[in-house]
């Protein structure tokens, strides 16, 4: 059955979370939400947010939350924060990319406490968030997930239940295996298409029209053609964490990633010339710099 209960509670209202609370208020979500920035609280409140004092004031006042928050450690101190809450029965639907092994701290924690733990990392970018443009890879007890389907679909476009929790995670990873070789497979092209004398702007026009294009390419190649990397949709300090992620979990498996090695190293050199609060389409700029390519910076706010 679907829920009935239309209120949610969010904590850690940053890119997605916020774009998640008042995408849920646009459906016509009760939504209580927390975080740690009072700027991200004000943001969220000027879209019919209610905000909390408190994570626990949270866990007291929704029997359904989702936490989206940027650190393992930020991630478990609020479960254990929720499993002292005085509530009963709370559904967790934990919507952060983590290892395994912290989402499965997180299960323990909830559990023990009487709740239930969902895992569901989502594909999409924070621009995506916005527009309600994410798929939810949701895994963890079907019922539950069956139940919140009609909230994932208040702040996304389509649900995935991929069954045994951890399951979500997992398929999080193949996917961001691949937005990272696509990632820097589209700066390479436009480097190329630059060093051969063609239009930026043009290429993104005419590769994304053609055999060659991928979401990825269409989602970033225009950063890279205007050469202006903020505000950045996945700033690049956050996406080492998931690369991170991504390089352990496959090494764990003991299956070879050359292309996403690459893709990895390449993101590591584009921190390294101080590219880390833009976008991770910033490598660009860093393959450029290897190719001896030299242009003006584009105004981010034009």
């Amino acid at each position: 059955m679907a829920s009935t209960n239309k209120r949610i509670g969010i904590i850690g209202l940053g890119l997605m979370g916020g774009a998640f609370a008042r995408n849920l208020v646009g459906s016509g979500w009760s939504v209580i939400g927390y975080d740690t920035e009072p700027a991200r609280n004000a943001e969220v409140k000027a879209a019919g947010v209610e905000i909390a004092d408190s994570a626990e004031a949270v866990a007291e006042s929704a029997a359904d939350i989702i936490t989206s928050l940027p650190t393992p450690g930020a991630v478990l101190d609020t479960a254990e924060v929720i499993a002292r809450a005085g509530a009963k029965g709370l559904t967790v639907v934990e919507a952060s990319t983590l290892a395994l092994r912290d989402k499965m701290a997180l299960k323990e924690v909830l559990e023990k406490a009487g709740h239930t733990a969902l895992d569901c990392p989502m594909s999409g970018t924070g621009a995506q968030a916005a527009v309600k443009d994410l798929v939810v890879y949701a895994s963890g007890d079907g019922a539950a997930i069956k139940r919140l389907e009609p909230a994932f679909l208040g702040f996304a476009r389509k649900v995935f239940n991929l069954g045994r929790y951890g399951n979500g995670s997992k398929m999080k990873f193949v996917a961001n295996h691949l937005v990272a070789i696509h990632n820097v497979a589209a700066a390479e092209a436009m480097v190329l298409a630059m060093k051969a004398g063609l239009d930026p702007h043009q290429t993104v026009e005419v590769v994304g029209s053609g055999a060659g294009t991928s979401r990825v390419f269409e989602l970033r190649a225009p950063m890279m053609a205007a050469n202006s990397y903020l505000p950045a949709t996945m700033r690049s300090t956050t996406w080492k964490k998931d690369l991170t992620v991504i390089g352990e979990f496959a090494s764990d498996l003991g299956c070879p990633t050359p292309l996403f090695g690459l893709a990895a190293a390449l993101h590591a050199a584009t921190l390294a010339m101080g590219h880390g609060a833009e976008d991770s389409a910033a490598v660009c700029a860093a393959l450029e710099k290897m190719a001896g390519l030299e242009r003006q910076l584009s105004d981010p706010t034009v």
